[in-house]
């Protein structure tokens, strides 16, 4: 494991998605956190993740925490809910760090926010067919009703920069029409680029749905975490932060500085195909 105390906790927090959707965690820790050190890593030139293989993800995941380990960090936080499907169990005992997913924060605050017990899901195809957030939520044995629904094209359109479009409103019927016809009260936003999107869901659902993403949850995993393995930054200063895109850092700052607008400096990593 990284060194406790003092000089573990002088490292980094590593934070990566397949795009600029994981900037939500990253907003969430640092408004908790602003001591701590961040790295960040965004796989935009193979973004979307969705309409890909578990294996696929598994491996382009593996990779990316390859590269993190090299940036010598204290923590992963996998800030994709693909990723984490596909490799968060074997990432916890393979890199000598503390590992954060984001679906168990993202279902724990859901079956707490449900007063009918009727929870929908809505997630990228490779996250909703992995089944994680099903196994996740009947884990809990509160016996829940669980609604899921994947959403191929969102993603596309957030890294885009299309937020709020009659395009994306049609989308957004579409998707969640099952899920309102089922009577879900509490939605699950089971992607981190999702938030982006809450305007949109909000205007089509009416506002009459709770809407759980996991940001908030992670980060407060993250503090716990920093706590219990003495790796909390305890100074009163501002940490770091460095972003890193595989795909065009222009558009990435573009979209993301939307929500983060400290986002002035990013790196292009060269990354294979």
């Amino acid at each position: 494991m990284v060194a406790a105390g003092p000089a573990g906790a002088e490292r980094p927090i590593g934070v990566f998605d397949s795009g600029v959707g994981g900037l939500t965690v990253v907003r969430a820790i640092e408004e908790l956190l602003p001591q701590e050190h961040l790295v960040y890593f965004g796989d935009t030139a193979r973004t979307p993740y969705g309409p890909r293989s578990v294996d696929e993800v598994r491996s382009f995941a593996f990779e990316i925490m390859d590269l993190m380990a090299n940036q010598d960090v204290k923590m992963l936080v996998i800030a994709c809910n693909a990723m984490t499907a596909a490799a968060y169990e074997e990432a916890r005992d393979r890199y000598g760090v503390p590992v954060i997913g984001v679906i168990e924060p993202a279902v724990h605050s859901a079956v707490r926010a449900t007063h009918n017990g009727k929870i929908g899901v809505l997630g990228t195809p490779v996250t909703i067919g992995s089944g994680e957030y099903q196994r996740a939520l009947a884990a809990t044995g509160r016996g829940v009703e669980v609604f899921c629904q994947p959403c191929p094209a969102f993603v596309e359109l957030v890294e885009a920069g299309d937020l709020f479009s009659e395009e994306l409103i049609g989308l957004a019927e579409g998707y969640l029409a099952p899920l309102l016809a089922a009577d879900v009260d509490t939605l699950i936003l089971g992607c981190t680029h999702y938030p982006l999107l809450k305007g949109v869901l909000h205007w089509v659902t009416k506002g009459d749905l709770e809407l759980i993403s996991s940001a908030e949850a992670v980060a407060r995993d993250v503090y716990a975490r920093l706590v219990s393995e003495d790796l909390l930054r305890r100074v009163a200063e501002l940490g770091t932060r460095r972003f890193m895109v595989s795909g065009d850092p222009g558009q990435f700052r573009a979209v993301g500085s939307r929500f983060l607008p400290e986002l002035n400096v990013v790196e292009a990593v060269p990354w294979r195909d």
